[in-house]
This record gives C-alpha cells, structure tokens and sequence, in this order.
C-alpha cells in the first residue's frame, strides 16, 4: 500500500528562515510561470506546456542566485503542480462545471514544496548514526531535526515541507507499506452519523460527537474580533491572524485525533462496515437563496451546517478507508436515501415515522426504536445485499 506519514519538524531560527525563502521562492517561481501562460495565450493564443516551462529552469537558475540555490527537482514539482491546476481548470470547463482558472499564490496561499524523490535534494533520515534524534537534509536548508512519534515503514518516495502556522511539518509518501490485518471477528455493522452522535452502530452503540469547534467558540470569537480591529499591514495585525490560525489548527487537530480514535475502535471490533456515501458538499450547502427568491429557515440551516462540518464527517470517512484497507476490514457504502424514515422491521417508509431527532415509531407496524439505531440496521441490511449480489455476480 501507498501511505503518508506527518512529523513535526525542529527547525532552528537561521533553518526557519531558510524554510521561509524556500516557500517565498517557489511562490515567485509558480506565479512567474502563471503569468508567462497566461500572456502567452493572451497576447499570442499560445498555449505553454510543462515541458516547456521545465526546460527554461537553467537558464532561470544560472541568471538568479535566489532560485539557484534550492533543488532542480523541487522547482520541476512546482511547476508540475501549476500544469496540474491547468489540466483541471480544462477538465472542469469540459464538464460545464464553474471553472475556476488558476490564481496567483499570495504570501499565505503557497505552504507547501515537494521533493520527487528521496535523495535528489532531500533525504530522510539523513544521520542514522545519531543515537537519539533524526533528521531530514534540504538542500539549502540543512539537516532539520524531526520529531519522530513512529516507525516509518515501506520505502520513502517523496518527501514535502508544510507550513501550518508557525509550525514546519515534513510529510513522507511511502511505498510498498505492509498490511497489518486484524483478527477476524466474524462481526459486521451498519452505521449512522450524526450530530448529536457522531457515529451510531447498528449494535445500538454511540460514538460521541465532542463539538471541538463550538467548545472553542468563544476564544475564537474573541480572537476575531480582536482581529476586525486591526490595521491591514500592520505587525499587530500578523500577530492577532496567527492567534486565529493557532485556534483553528487546535480545533482541526482535535478533530483530526478523535476520528482516528472512533475509526480504529470499529475497524477493531468489525469485519464488514458499511455506511452512507453522503454528499457532504450537497448537503451543508448555503440555503440562503438570491435576491429574488430568498431561503427558507437560512439561520436554523447554516447553523445546521456548521454543526455537521465540525461533526467532520468527511475527514471520518477517509481515514475509516484507510485504516479498514490497512487492517484488511471490507467497507461498503450505500445510497443514504430513505434511511432514517423506513422501518428496519416492516420496511414501511414515512416522514410520520420520525417523530423526533432521537425517536423513531413506525405508523405501520408500532415497532420503536432509537432513530439512529433504526437507520443504522437499515444501512446495513442495504449493505449486505449488495455485498450478496456482488458475490453472487
């Protein structure tokens, strides 16, 4: 398996700002090449490709010492990145999708750069001899401690540098990653999210919901506030954004860590999960309307939304994916329509069945329950009927 590994780096004050002119000049170099495609195609309707763009690297690295000093193959990233951002700027024009053409990276929109490949201009752990540290060597950065909270396995193939605030991170993209499958235990489960619970099994257990964002509410509240008072440019100003930018780094690690606990806890405990595959997009979008044809209930929505975004489902989703591929646990997703209003003994479908948010009585047949618990059986009735017919098939 293909897999990813997050350390926080140590750097020194003199590596900081190395680390710092690094992200600043491969933000020059991205913007140039932005703009050299689209004068190209304004003034000339000349498109510029990668390759061409990678072949002008030595005459840029040999005319400015600036760029000269950092790594070829980062710079080939960098431009990489930006034909990247082309090539789906055009898929989504090809789509009728709103295309959204490629901008220009401000000061605190570029905090990331890219090594293809480990040991040409990078290389991790690049003092195994030391007893008790290790580092990561940048070209034209130096060798950079790194705190290392666990064994990196499978072959390293790239290797990046992310700023978050004022902290540095070094993310390593390994290969070939060994599989660490779990004991089977003959369990499978159908499960709910939610706002109230995060996740309801079908078992009738309920993963809590701890709502980091709004425990955090005030303190960012104040912050921002704080922030609305300052003067744009000013240093007091970049002092009171890096306070807003901390609190939301703390909420988003906070979330972050519970779905890696509530994940691992099922993947633990089930052989099969199966779940809904929500459109998380589609449904915290605005209902605020336009001019002409205002929203209905727009306070109680947005408030809705944000609720269900600190819930961060999405984030749940995706590493319940790669820990059920790591542990060699079958996850299924099926279609969400229906599921909390249909009765999982008779099947008899009403908006009248949902009596509240957490009660569920059936007009059909009487039977009651927990309306998550309810949807969860649901889910993974559907689940395992199509696992039946993907067998059968």
């Amino acid at each position: 398996m293909r897999r990813s590994y997050k350390f926080l780096m140590r750097p020194t004050a003199h590596q900081q700002a190395a680390l710092t002119a690094c992200l600043d000049d491969h933000r020059a170099l991205y913007n140039a090449a932005l703009e050299e495609r689209r004068e190209a195609y304004k003034r000339s309707k000349v498109s510029i490709r990668y390759g061409d763009q990678s072949a002008q690297l030595k005459e840029i690295r040999a005319y400015d010492a600036d760029q000269a000093r950092w790594s070829f193959s980062s710079q080939q990233a960098t431009l990489r990145r930006l034909d990247k951002a082309f090539r789906a700027f055009f898929d989504r024009v090809r789509k009728g999708a709103t295309p959204g053409y490629p901008r220009f990276k401000g000061r605190g929109w570029f905090d990331t750069v890219e090594w293809p490949k480990d040991g040409d201009g990078c290389r991790w752990d690049s003092q195994p001899e030391h007893p008790a540290a290790t580092f990561v060597r940048l070209q034209g950065v130096g060798h950079v401690r790194v705190h290392q909270h666990r064994p990196v396995k499978g072959r390293v193939k790239t290797i990046s540098v992310k700023r978050e605030g004022r902290r540095w991170y070094v993310v390593l993209s390994c290969d070939d990653v060994p599989a660490e499958p779990l004991p089977v235990t003959g369990a499978v489960a159908g499960i709910d999210l939610g706002v109230a619970s995060l996740v309801t099994t079908s078992d009738g257990e309920h993963l809590a919901n701890p709502r980091h964002l709004a425990a955090t509410a005030d303190r960012l509240a104040t912050a921002q506030r704080d922030l609305a008072r300052k003067k744009r440019g000013s240093k007091r100003r970049r002092k009171a954004v890096a306070r807003v930018a901390a609190l939301h780094a703390k909420v988003r690690r906070q979330r972050l860590d519970h779905a890696h606990k509530a994940a691992l806890a099922l993947v633990r405990g089930y052989d099969v999960i199966v779940h809904e595959d929500l459109r998380i997009a589609n449904m915290t979008r605005s209902a605020s309307g336009t001019i002409d044809a205002p929203g209905r209930n727009v306070a109680q929505k947005a408030g809705l939304n944000r609720s269900i975004l600190d819930a961060g489902w999405g984030v749940f989703l995706t590493i319940l994916a790669h820990k059920a591929e790591s542990a060699g646990r079958e996850l299924i997703a099926v279609d969400p329509r229906n599921t909390s209003c249909t009765c999982s003994r008779c099947g008899h479908c009403a908006k009248e069945n949902r009596l509240t948010q957490a009660a569920f009585a059936c007009t059909a047949c009487g039977h009651t329950a927990h309306a998550d618990v309810n949807a969860a059986t649901n889910i993974l009735r559907a689940g395992l009927a199509l696992r039946q017919a993907a067998q059968a098939a």
